[in-house]
């Protein structure tokens, strides 16, 4: 099996396949290079995405990361060049302390109906370790050349 590339020291997440997962691959990146842990649907009956709607497609695992850790789910990218499917929440995160299934939120941005069969590949999963962060409160923020601009400021 694939191991994902940049790795120092394996980090241990544990996972548990729910009945409804059963029969599907597990989770594993699809080469030695892959960041991604692709994500199959592990619904029952087809679930169809008409345009312009969203759907919750269940993945049939619960993960145990550990404290320090975060799962994102982000879309896949032929999904999205060739059905104009995303993932309404991307990335979507799956904090360390959630035991609940795994699901993905799919958006059909398209003009055509989209058919997600069971075993599709709809996602995929990048565990990413998280800084400790400690947020200091202080009114005397230090000033900047774009300072306070925002959406669309620089033109």
């Amino acid at each position: 099996m694939p191991t994902p590339a940049g790795n120092d020291a394996p980090v241990f997440v544990r996972i548990r396949y729910l009945d409804r997962h059963r029969g599907l691959p597990a989770l594993a990146p699809m080469t030695a290079g892959a960041s991604g842990y692709d994500v199959r649907a592990a619904c029952e009956d087809d679930i169809v995405v008409a345009p312009g709607a969203v759907a919750l497609v269940p993945a049939g695992f619960v993960l145990s990361m550990p404290a320090g850790y975060e799962a994102q789910v982000r879309p896949r990218s032929g999904l999205a060049l060739n059905h104009r499917i995303g993932l309404l929440n991307a990335p979507g995160t799956i904090d360390s302390d959630y035991r609940g299934e795994v699901g993905v939120v799919l958006f059909n941005f398209g003009d055509r109906d989209f058919v997600v069969r069971r075993g599709d590949r709809v996602a995929q999963i990048v565990f990413t370790r998280l800084p400790a962060v400690t947020l200091v409160e202080d009114d005397g923020l230090d000033e900047t050349e774009r300072g306070a601009g925002g959406f669309g400021h620089t033109g």
